[in-house]
């Protein structure tokens, strides 16, 4: 039987560019399909690795027996540092990676997610690293110099998002021809739609686009 998401949880304090970095995974006890890094939002803005919409895409890649580490940036939680506009952010990402791969399987394909700033460093890590697919959430386009992703990408907004407006996120998509999953009535924090949110990130996964050759 799997194991609950909750039971599943493992947090450590691993040696991170700019110090210890905190790094929490959830493993499932069956055979593991890969390795899903999640991304929390702006460390500035309260953001953790306990956000619950991170928290939410770390149970939708538990659902699919992914191993979900989330980890957090540094000067958040235990991982020490400052602030470091993106750059930075980026480098924790590839070592609570490098963390998860050396501890669960080097072999393993590997999902980036990221929710709001997240979704930046994400698109910053998929530059480095070999990737199978991408979740992001709430990407914070215009806020950030996010740039094009790969057309099986899947983006999911909030239609009355506070923080970054739909209409931003479309001008971003549009010349790249990549579909939106709009959710209506929804705001940047997707209150009272998180398990939506879960479901339809795990019913989406494993969907590819067809494209022309």
């Amino acid at each position: 039987m799997t194991s609950s998401f909750a039971g599943s949880t493992e947090r450590v304090v691993i040696d991170g560019p700019a110090g210890p970095l905190e790094v929490v995974c959830n493993v499932p006890s069956v055979a593991r399909r890969g390795i899903a890094l999640v991304a929390h939002p702006h460390p500035l803005q309260g953001g953790t690795l306990d956000n619950k919409v991170a928290q939410t895409l770390a149970k939708a890649f538990f659902a699919l027996d992914y191993v979900a580490a989330r980890f957090n940036f540094r000067g958040v939680g235990e991982s020490k540092g400052a602030f470091d506009d993106g750059v930075g952010e980026t480098e924790d990402a590839l070592a609570a990676l490098a963390h998860a791969r050396s501890r669960y399987g080097a072999h393993l394909p590997i999902a980036l997610a990221g929710f709001s700033f997240g979704s930046y460093v994400q698109t910053r890590v998929a530059n480095r690293v070999a990737t199978e697919r991408m979740v992001l959430v709430g990407p914070a386009v215009r806020r950030f110099p996010v740039e094009a992703v790969p057309p099986d990408t899947i983006v999911v907004h909030g239609e009355e998002d506070e923080i970054v407006p739909l209409a931003d996120v479309l001008a971003w998509a549009r010349p790249q021809g990549l579909p939106i999953v709009v959710f209506p009535g929804c705001t940047h924090f997707f209150h009272g739609r998180l398990p939506q949110l879960r479901d339809t990130v795990v019913g989406m996964w494993h969907r590819r686009p067809a494209h022309e050759a």
